[in-house]
């Protein structure tokens, strides 16, 4: 489709470059002007950017059908601006198998929405254990490997396994969690978790779970993507390993730059998540450390769960949230508050996650995939469950005042949501 959206503020966050403008689109690629387009877009009010890109969401298919769809999660993607994501492999069964890899690319291809990027089991079913054929699923389409938020306790298999990787150039995302310390706890080890009896998660945890894993690094040379960093200390460990020049990255759930233990209320269960909502001096260092880059970019860690898990005492209940239509206003929300920019916000949720993808996606650049989202920043809604068009309700920000509503979005040229 020749493609005009006309007279937005177009905003590349690669270079910083905006301005009022127009963008063409056309063969499913941001092109140079051109005369007759079969579409406008009247862009006036609004900002065009490239469409946002989520390392992290769970689409629950296979085998988790009664949590969310293909197709549930899949608009609610597009609604959300969301272009490309990647979807982690703690799947039922695990993404082990070339055979479950090419069946969910198959899928999310026929549907014709945002673009799907499978990431790859690290280890057989995540039992941490035996490593994974990674050679054939990168070959299926897996872009990297992971154990999700399965523990890989053997440290030696977790050295093997980064050895492997290295070899090969595949990319390692792991979460820096000590599995024996945070056994069976669900919140912060802090005082709001001691006045309401819950078992706890220390903060080192994370930190002595991370050095151990930049400690394999330095060994092995692999290339590895911290995930869902929660904690001061590893957001300083992750400073001081980028300084050292390893080959690091990270990301933080949005809403874990928003919320803290405090928002646990009298045990809300729509704020059990996994890692836990920490202390509001974490929160705060999560914040500053995404401003400053260390923290690479933000992800919804979208994981939709069923009414019934939710429903459940706050220990009992299954940890998740869903995120990826509240990717946007939660990082205009956060950009805000560190008074950022427009261009250095979205560049958390576009060109910075397209670099760790190693896609070409996220910016305007003539020539670049069409893949794009229009949307208004100053749509003031109250956020409901019945707004939600995924099929997990569960999120700790219903009821809040949220501003920026995607209008369309545009992936490989076509139009696949209007609001």
């Amino acid at each position: 489709m020749r493609l005009l959206i006309k007279g937005g503020r177009v905003v590349d966050p690669v270079g910083g470059k905006e301005g009022v403008g127009d963008l063409y689109v056309a063969e499913g690629r941001v092109s140079e002007p051109f005369a007759k387009p079969e579409r406008t877009i009247d862009a006036k009010g609004l900002v065009v950017s490239p469409g946002f890109i989520d390392l992290s969401a769970r689409l629950r298919e296979p085998g988790q059908e009664y949590k969310a769809t293909l197709e549930s999660e899949m608009a609610a993607a597009v609604a959300g601006g969301v272009t490309s994501l990647a979807c982690p492999p703690d799947t039922d069964p695990a993404l082990d198998e070339p055979g479950l890899v090419d069946m969910l690319r198959r899928r999310a291809k026929a549907l014709s929405r945002a673009r799907v990027h499978p990431i790859g089991a690290l280890t057989v079913k995540l039992r941490g254990e035996a490593l994974t054929e990674m050679g054939q699923l990168a070959t299926a389409g897996c872009v990297a490997f992971s154990q999700a938020n399965e523990p890989l306790t053997d440290t030696q298999v977790l050295w093997r396994a980064l050895q492997y990787a290295a070899t090969f150039g595949f990319p390692v995302w792991l979460r820096a969690q000590d599995a024996y310390l945070a056994r069976e706890g669900v919140a912060h080890d802090g005082e709001i978790a001691t006045r309401l009896g819950l078992p706890a998660i220390p903060s080192f945890a994370e930190t002595i779970a991370l050095g151990t894993l930049l400690e394999l690094v330095r060994a092995t040379g692999a290339r590895v993507h911290v995930c869902r960093l929660s904690t001061a200390g590893a957001v300083e460990l992750v400073r001081k390993a980028k300084a050292e020049r390893l080959a690091v990255t990270s990301d933080v759930a949005i809403h874990h730059v928003h919320l803290s233990e405090n928002d646990l209320g009298y045990f809300d269960a729509q704020c059990r998540l996994d890692p836990p909502l920490r202390s509001q001096r974490d929160r705060d260092a999560l914040a500053r450390g995404l401003a400053e880059g260390v923290i690479d970019c933000a992800v919804s860690d979208h994981t939709p769960v069923d009414e019934d898990a939710k429903h459940l005492p706050f220990a009992e209940a299954e940890p998740g949230a869903t995120g990826l239509e509240l990717l946007l206003p939660l990082t205009l929300k956060w950009a805000a508050a560190q008074g950022l920019p427009l261009a250095k916000a979205l560049a958390r949720i576009t060109c910075d996650p397209a670099r760790i993808l190693g896609t070409g996606a996220g910016t305007l650049a003539p020539g670049a995939p069409a893949d794009l989202t229009v949307f208004d920043p100053k749509s003031e809604y109250r956020l409901t469950a019945q707004a939600l068009k995924s099929q997990g309700k569960n999120t700790p920000f219903l009821g809040y005042s949220l501003n920026g509503r995607v209008l369309y979005t545009v992936v490989a040229g076509n139009v696949v949501y209007e609001a």
